[in-house]
């Protein structure tokens, strides 16, 4: 299945993506807020995760393509975040685009349809959103989806404490907040 919005389509991950992302999982700047790079084995693991979760559950990361160019952009859908993490379980919203892709609207306009998805067709009640405090950009993201602070920052299990991207926010939106923002 393909949600699509006015410029990206969400869709399932292609073998042609697998260059692009480890591209993407190794770029500095794209990683800055990430404990560290991905060598192309490590990434090409992780789309494999990825697109496992989404056949097994029909949502996911989305492979986001620019309808335009046909072009694969990074990534933006739903996750299950590990149970390690303090919130755990819930359904986590994120995106992750080449740099060469930010401050375009790109991920926002995914993630809009990615919560219409969570909401309207997988009936989940609240979808979460974490980063770490240093990522400004990924928080205006947040706000621009209408999710909320939750005021309840946390320690992420993957990564030192006592590293300078350590410290989480944790956002969250309802089902009610959603539907009421109209979106």
């Amino acid at each position: 299945m393909n949600l699509e919005t006015e410029r990206p389509v969400l869709r399932q991950w292609q073998q042609g993506d697998l260059s692009v992302f480890a591209e993407i999982n190794s770029n500095e700047l794209a990683m800055e807020h990430f404990p560290g790079l991905f060598t192309e084995q490590e990434s090409n693991d992780l789309a494999s995760r990825i697109i496992e979760e989404i056949s097994s559950s029909g949502w996911g990361l989305w492979a986001a393509e620019l309808k335009s160019a046909r072009q694969f952009i990074g990534f933006i859908g739903l996750s299950t975040p590990r149970p390690a993490i303090p919130f755990f379980p819930c359904v986590e919203i994120g995106w992750r685009l080449h740099p060469k892709f930010w401050g375009k609207g790109y991920a926002t306009e995914g993630a809009e349809k990615s919560l219409a998805y969570a909401f309207d067709h997988a009936e989940l009640k609240e979808v979460f959103a974490m980063t770490a405090v240093t990522n400004s950009r990924s928080v205006a993201v947040m706000k621009r989806l209408g999710m909320k602070d939750t005021h309840q920052n946390f320690i992420h299990p993957d990564i030192p404490s006592d590293s300078p991207i350590a410290e989480h926010f944790l956002y969250r939106i309802t089902r009610q907040e959603w539907q009421k923002n109209g979106v």
